[in-house]
């Protein structure tokens, strides 16, 4: 085990590799349900859409702790899920994170979907697209809003406590790797003992990994647009 100081390098390395692995995951999981959604609702007029949009923003309040309480009690043993044993897992976390980041993407990218003008589409189809042709089309015009609304479900994946730290348990193996222990349930802990250096350590490589990802949808939206004006 290779150690500097008072920070265990492996301990700090497995914490940000789940973290990474289980947020990464939730949020492609969350955008195959969600951009599908999103266009639907965005597309299609139907009795009871301004009652699924309210639905949709309502869920980017959801509270932490109760999406977690909610996945223990159908992953437990005694829940209708619990036949699969994942309680206490990654695969737990996974799920309270897609719940979680779910609502955010679907209502930032319909928001985008939503700011594409109807004269456009309009357009398309009088030139003789398809449906399927007209949705491409608001997707390349909303991509920047579909973007944003990635880095936001991704921040909100990684950045969670409350739930992970339920359906996940925060456990570590021996040689101080972690099985479900993430940079944010580990702050907290470290905070608790009194490990200042090691918490500071991991909100740093948090804070890290968020500009990160924000550095890189800024540097797609720039290449997008330079690529747009040529």
């Amino acid at each position: 085990m290779f150690g500097l100081g008072d920070l265990n390098l492996t301990y700090l390395v497995s914490i940000t590799l789940v973290s990474l692995y289980v947020s990464t995951v939730a949020v492609a999981v969350s955008s195959l349900i969600g951009l599908p959604i999103a266009l639907i609702v965005g597309f299609r007029d139907f009795r009871g859409k301004s009652a699924v949009t309210s639905i949709i923003s309502t869920g980017m309040g959801f509270p932490s702790v109760v999406v977690g309480l909610v996945v223990l009690l159908l992953l437990s043993r005694s829940g209708p899920l619990g036949v699969f044993d994942l309680l206490f897992t990654p695969e737990a976390m996974i799920i309270s994170q897609t719940i979680l980041a779910l609502p955010v993407l679907v209502s930032v990218s319909l928001s985008a979907v939503q700011s594409v003008p109807q004269d456009l589409r309009d357009a398309a189809f009088a030139a003789g697209g398809t449906s399927t042709d007209v949705a491409l089309l608001v997707v390349r015009e909303a991509r920047y809003g579909i973007v944003t609304a990635l880095l936001a479900a991704y921040g909100r994946a990684i950045s969670e406590v409350g739930s992970v730290l339920i359906v996940g348990g925060n456990i570590v193996l021996t040689g101080d790797r972690s099985f479900t222990r993430t940079l944010t349930t580990a702050i907290t802990v470290e905070a608790r003992k009194g490990n200042i250096e090691t918490g500071i350590a991991l909100g740093v490589i948090l804070l890290a990994l968020v500009l990160f990802v924000n550095a890189l949808g800024a540097r797609f939206r720039d290449r997008t647009q330079t690529g747009g004006r040529q």
